[in-house]
């Protein structure tokens, strides 16, 4: 048998690979946040490090010996504004010192912007959130008390529609009282004939002769 060339085998092995192998399917890509979180204005930026006078300060409170004995907590003014944030919320001081320049920038926006501001929208949206959850929960609630009420009348409607059925079935059946009367009057009817087909022909013989013996007296 002839042996192939290296190119060619190589060629055909990667033929029966190519041929071998599944085709990936598509990925695509969206995104999961909801529409109001979208339209958000961006986070505003801190103020250059020229416009802001930094400070260390001793933390207070919770947080152990390390807060209250380190200058760990981190004090930022404003110049040109004025504005004093503080921050002491980790032990350690370069996070304090980004979280106070993020509050910074945060307050510096709601002075100039206004309602216009991120923090403002971002509470606007929560609150409209808020609403139509409570609305729903109201909407939720009002449909139950109406299904129960429609329940209830329809059961008010079926006792109604039997009140008539029963008052003719009542009025078909005869009075316990009657059926008690009837029963006893049945009773002694049937122990009177009882009675008088149980008296004996001697005793009616006997009767006779004592009739027939007074009339002879009488008569003598």
């Amino acid at each position: 048998m002839p042996r192939l060339p290296h190119s060619l085998l190589t060629t055909s092995i990667y033929q029966a690979i190519a041929s071998s192998t599944r085709s990936i399917p598509k990925l695509s890509f969206f995104s999961t946040l909801p529409p109001l979180q979208k339209n958000l204005p961006p986070r505003p930026k801190p103020p250059p490090d020229s416009e802001i006078e930094e400070s260390y300060l001793k933390g207070s409170g919770p947080g152990g010996q390390k807060i209250n004995k380190t200058n760990s907590a981190v004090q930022l003014k404003h110049i040109p504004t004025g504005i004093v944030v503080k921050s002491q919320a980790t032990r350690s001081r370069s996070q304090n010192r980004k979280l106070a320049r993020e509050i910074l920038a945060q307050r510096i926006d709601e002075l100039t912007n206004g309602d216009h501001s991120r923090s403002a929208i971002v509470g606007a949206v929560k609150k409209k959130r808020a609403d139509s959850a409570a609305k729903k929960s109201r909407r939720k609630y009002r449909l139950l008390e109406e299904e129960k009420a429609a329940a209830a009348a329809a059961g008010a409607e079926a006792g109604e529609a039997r009140e008539p059925e029963a008052e003719a079935s009542a009025a078909e059946v005869e009075p316990p009282a009657a059926q008690n009367k009837s029963r006893a009057a049945i009773e002694q009817s049937t122990s009177d004939t009882r009675q008088g087909a149980g008296s004996h022909p001697s005793d009616t013989a006997a009767g006779g002769n004592y009739l027939s013996g007074q009339g002879s007296r009488g008569s003598s």
